[in-house]
């Protein structure tokens, strides 16, 4: 049989946990997930009731392959509110999830073989997904000293300047948001030298105090990704969004059109009402929450040896140094689900260099369950 080398992608290390946690709960009914990014809770209860209103009363067969006007239109204005920044609905293009949106801008923006930057450590199906696109990554090695987020110096000390940038903050593992300034040199950057940001956003609207700048606030020329997956708690109902510059907006559409014709309609009709005030209230619970989790996470991460970790600043996750107990944290984390029910995310997903040595913790699902998983995680190690 006939196999394309873009079939050969690393795993997402990640699913394969959730997938062994799956098996877990079924034979012992204990598991506790904190491996995957997921929140513990429902969408709202205004969009739950926006999607039994459209199931019932409304065609949902194709729409427009850019989406909705109504929820282009809302989006848009969202930007406004949040960032005091003007989107026209016509930049804003509906996508089955932020991965798909990722997807094409790829392919719209970035011939086979070119380079696209991404710090390590990142979200591996940023760069399993540029393999598998026929992209080179380009790895810039992030820490502390820089807040796991890219600068324009890294930039500058590559060899040749990459077709592409891609960003997140909030970021995934480690949660930290890059400061305004720091942002906007980025953007700046590129522009400047023909090297297309992408601006992955998804967890905007879930921090701790620091505050979260979208790139659209610095120009035009960046992609931004946006989703309702995660402060909008609608990971399943894969919808999401971009914000092209003019020259993306057709091709983007066009490959749209013939990959998928439109994102899911009933979550485009349902996702109107992720916005409104009700469903905020709801949501920015969830954030309470969140934060809650994060403070016990600081105050019990200590008993488990663990004193080095990036410093969460949103998302909710937690990147830990677990040098002390292992340096092959695949390993280890099969180890730790067999002997305790408690699903970590091996950090080899995130760093394919130093991330024997690190795992993710997820922290948005209950604080009982959390506390529970930090209890048996110290009964094991002591």
């Amino acid at each position: 049989m006939r196999l394309s080398q873009r079939g050969r992608v690393e795993p997402f290390h990640v699913m394969e946990v959730a997938k062994a946690a799956a098996a877990r709960q079924v034979s012992h009914g204990d598991a506790i997930l904190l491996c995957v990014g997921q929140p513990a809770t429902p969408a709202p209860a205004a969009v739950r009731a926006a999607a039994v209103t459209a199931v019932n009363d409304e065609v949902l067969g194709y729409t427009v392959t850019p989406g909705i006007p109504e929820l282009r239109w809302k989006i848009a204005t969202e930007y406004a509110a949040r960032y005091g920044i003007p989107v026209d609905a016509e930049e804003v293009v509906i996508t089955t999830g932020s991965s798909a949106g990722f997807q094409l801008t790829i392919l719209a923006a970035f011939e086979a073989g070119e380079q696209v930057a991404m710090t390590r450590p990142g979200y591996p199906a940023y760069r399993n997904t540029l393999q598998a696109l026929g992209c080179e990554v380009v790895d810039l090695d992030v820490g502390a000293e820089t807040r796991y987020q890219p600068t324009v110096a890294m930039l500058e000390a590559l060899p040749r300047v990459p077709a592409g940038l891609v960003v997140a903050s909030p970021s995934n593992p480690t949660g930290t948001i890059i400061d305004a300034d720091e942002l906007a040199e980025l953007v700046a950057w590129c522009a400047a030298h023909d090297c297309l940001l992408i601006s992955d956003e998804i967890y905007h609207g879930i921090s701790y105090g620091r505050p979260c700048a979208s790139a659209r606030e610095f120009g035009t020329h960046a992609v931004v990704v946006g989703s309702v997956s995660k402060y909008h708690s609608m990971t399943g109902w894969r919808l999401g969004w971009l914000l092209l510059p003019p020259e993306l907006r057709r091709p983007v559409e066009l490959l749209q059109s013939n990959l998928a014709i439109c994102a899911p309609a009933v979550s485009q009709a349902a996702a109107l009402a992720a916005f409104t005030p009700e469903a905020v209230e709801e949501l920015d619970s969830h954030v309470a929450r969140y934060a809650r989790n994060r403070e016990l996470l600081l105050r019990r991460l200590p008993e488990l040896g663990i004193t080095t970790f990036a410093p969460p600043d949103g998302a909710f996750y937690a990147w830990c140094d677990i040098a002390h107990l292992t340096l092959d944290s695949q390993a280890w984390c099969a180890v730790v689900l067999d002997a305790t029910g408690v699903a970590l995310a091996p950090g080899i997903d995130f760093d394919l260099a130093r991330g024997g040595r690190m795992m993710r913790l997820s922290f948005c699902g209950s604080t009982e369950e959390l506390d529970e998983a930090i209890d048996r995680l110290a009964a094991f190690l002591a």
